[in-house]
């Protein structure tokens, strides 16, 4: 439980110095630096109390209260254009605090007492979006389907104390600059004013959801920390024991193994958009059609950046045959309401259909972990590729295309790569129906058969050697199994099964021996404080299974 709470206390402190802040920074420091320094610790309290509890139960409790899902963050809007008010006008703060004097022993001014930064903080922790990594994904997913016990309440508050941290030095800091200038001593009640001002017009922009495009138009510059820290091998079992259970498989494996199954049905969808009448689509309808199931929710930025490349692949393919579904798996209670969708997908220009997945049905189904997650089904009903994240668009493209075949009139799409970070290699997978980097000879299907190495193995190409039986979503070792990749990445894993041991050798020297057990899962081969560009060969045991590789 201690490595679950770390995770979400990284991952929340994580958060916290991405784009998706950006929004609320200006409103804590106008809130932080109008009072004194008990305030900004008001603020952050309110605003790790209100998303703590609103992210767990806000759902629940509008539905119990039959309110409207979106009724909290007009409040808190509603919230912050008041306290605005109280700032400009401080004759309004005082008759707003008049009925709470007696609970507090001494008199505050203009808003700028505990009371009013408590207030603001707790309409702040309604309007906060943050940037969805696996670990708010999992409290999300656990809150939707009403799962919600001890430990998934103390992840979601060590994530919301870890997203608070750097909020808190940044207010602090603030409050410490303006203190030490004399101009605002001189001015103290104009620079109230001014405060104001900057909340109401920060309250302004969250309303015309101009935050949204401030922020998508800032790369990802967290990205890559995101993805180590919670996306590693040890996050994702920790999040998948809490999703599934104690003896659960870690979600990375699950989802690695997916790429030879047929795609499961639409299910639990409360609403169809761009449908023609709003009628229903399903997979079995959709055969000898190339689809791509796209889980995505309104308000997650990585989901924003990845649209101009699924509504331009859209536009390109789908009268050779693709149809795009995003499947749109709300994050936030206000992400329920089907209004608010509809208005998110006309402004964003989503023409492909769109089925609301509130209750996370489809979401299980495909044992979804991610936003945004791509599916991609072939003609058969089989889901043949599969990314999670930003980035690797060419690759998607390209399967896109490769499953489409001779029907293929379009030139490939020309949208620009922005998911930000080192480019490493890409996700590798070794089975025959995926096998996009391999660098050897013919293959033999579902049938063991010898193979060699290359004589020289470009960067992000893979081949083997000796004995194997290559399958359709794994290849299984024989005699002298080998296996050479040659990555540029800090870390590499490997889903392994079967049993037996495997040797990790880079560049020729043995790195380690790792020990496989019975059930797929995620192995670390390698890790290094910077990227390395080198050769890895594994040689394996006679029986042992490997399906992908992945790269941090």
């Amino acid at each position: 439980m201690l490595v679950l709470l770390g995770i979400g206390f990284l991952g929340g402190v994580i958060t916290a110095i991405s784009p998706c802040v950006l929004p609320v920074l200006p409103i804590i420091f106008a809130g932080g630096t109008t009072g004194g320094r008990r305030r900004a610790y008001a603020i952050i309290a309110g605003l790790v109390a209100s998303f703590t509890v609103f992210t767990l139960v806000g759902a629940w409790l509008l539905d119990l209260l039959g309110l409207p899902q979106d009724f909290l963050r007009d409040l808190a809007i509603g919230m912050l254009f008041l306290l605005a008010a109280t700032l400009i006008v401080p004759r309004l703060a005082e008759l707003l605090e008049r009925p709470f004097l007696p609970l507090t022993r001494r008199r505050s001014r203009s808003g700028e007492g505990l009371l009013g930064g408590l207030v603001l903080g707790l309409s702040l922790g309604l309007v906060f979006v943050p940037c969805a990594g696996p670990v708010l994904a999992t409290i999300t997913v656990l809150s939707a389907t009403r799962k919600v016990g001890l430990e998934t309440a103390l992840v979601t508050l060590a994530y919301a104390s870890g997203a608070a941290l750097p909020m808190l030095a940044f207010a602090l800091g603030g409050q410490r600059v303006v203190r030490a200038s004399r101009a605002f001593r001189a001015h103290a009640a104009a620079a109230r004013r001014v405060a104001g001002v900057v909340l109401a017009a920060t309250a302004v922009a969250i309303v015309f959801n101009l935050d949204r495009r401030f922020q998508t138009a800032l790369p990802g510059y967290t990205n890559a920390l995101q993805s180590r820290i919670e996306g590693s091998a040890s996050a994702q079992n920790e999040l998948h024991k809490l999703t599934r259970g104690k003896g659960a498989q870690a979600a990375s494996d699950s989802v690695q193994l997916v790429g030879d199954r047929r795609a499961p049905e639409f299910r639990g969808i409360v609403e169809w958009l761009n449908t023609p009448g709003g009628k229903p689509l399903t997979i079995a309808q959709l055969r000898g059609k190339v689809v791509l199931v796209d889980f995505w929710t309104y308000s997650c930025i990585n989901c924003l950046r990845t649209l101009p490349h699924l509504e331009a692949w859209d536009a390109a393919y789908r009268k050779d045959g693709l149809v795009i579904v995003g499947v749109h798996s709300p994050e936030f209670p206000f992400e329920h309401v089907p209004a608010n969708v509809r208005q998110a997908v006309r402004k964003l220009g989503v023409r492909y259909p769109v089925a609301l997945d509130n209750d996370f049905k489809t979401w299980g189904a495909y044992n979804n972990e991610y936003w945004p997650a791509e599916y991609l089904v072939d003609r058969t009903g089989r889901i043949r590729h599969t990314h999670f994240g930003e980035g690797e668009y060419a690759e998607t493209e390209s399967a896109i295309r490769k499953l489409l075949g001779e029907r293929v009139s379009a030139p490939r799409t020309a949208v620009a790569d922005r998911t930000p970070g080192e480019i490493t290699t890409p996700e590798s997978y070794l089975g025959y129906a995926r096998l996009e980097r391999f660098a050897g000879g013919p293959l033999v299907l579902d049938h063991e058969a010898a193979y060699r190495f290359p004589a020289r193995l470009p960067e992000n190409k893979l081949a083997y050697a000796g004995r194997w039986r290559v399958e359709a979503a794994r290849i299984v070792a024989g005699a002298s199994a080998r296996l050479r990749l040659h990555f540029h990445a800090r870390d590499v894993y490997l889903v392994l099964g079967g049993r037996g041991t495997v040797d990790v050798l880079v560049d020729g020297k043995l790195l380690r021996t790792v020990e496989v057990g019975e059930n797929p899962r995620l192995y670390t081969l390698a890790e290094y404080p910077g990227v390395k560009d080198a050769l890895l060969e594994l040689r394996l045991a006679p029986g042992v299974e490997a399906y992908a590789f992945t790269f941090g």
